[in-house]
Order: structure tokens, then C-alpha cells, then sequence
């Protein structure tokens, strides 16, 4: 029984892990879409920021699902 209660946990773990890596990478989208809205001349600088944050955000969402394993 309790190796069970183990995957269960773990699998939880796992899923609020990328669940605030998806959350994280939504704001930071739309957060990048409103300063380009506001500041269409930075779009370059905004994107490369935008990319950097979702790599590391996406980052650890994947650490959270191998390590909760």
C-alpha cells in the first residue's frame, strides 16, 4: 500500500511542479506582449528577456517533474 501513496505523492508533486512552470510562462507571455504594446521599439530587447524567463521557467517545471519522481 505505501509504495502507492508514494506515486501518488509523487505524481501530485510533479503536477503542481509544472503546473507553476505553465503559469510562470503565461505571465511572462503576457507580460511581454503588453510592453511590446506600449513600447514597440524595445520588441527586441522584450523578446530575448521573454525567451531567457520561460527557458528558466520551463527549466523548472522539468526539474520539479524528474526530481518529485
Amino acid at each position: 500500500m505505501y509504495p502507492l501513496l508514494a506515486e501518488i505523492t509523487g505524481n501530485i508533486a510533479s503536477a503542481f511542479g509544472l503546473l507553476g512552470a505553465a503559469i510562470g510562462v503565461g505571465l511572462i507571455g503576457t507580460k511581454a506582449a503588453e510592453s511590446v504594446g506600449r513600447n514597440p521599439g524595445a520588441s527586441g530587447k522584450i523578446l530575448v528577456q521573454a525567451i531567457i524567463g520561460m527557458a528558466l521557467a520551463e527549466g523548472l517545471g522539468i526539474l520539479a517533474l524528474f526530481l518529485a519522481k
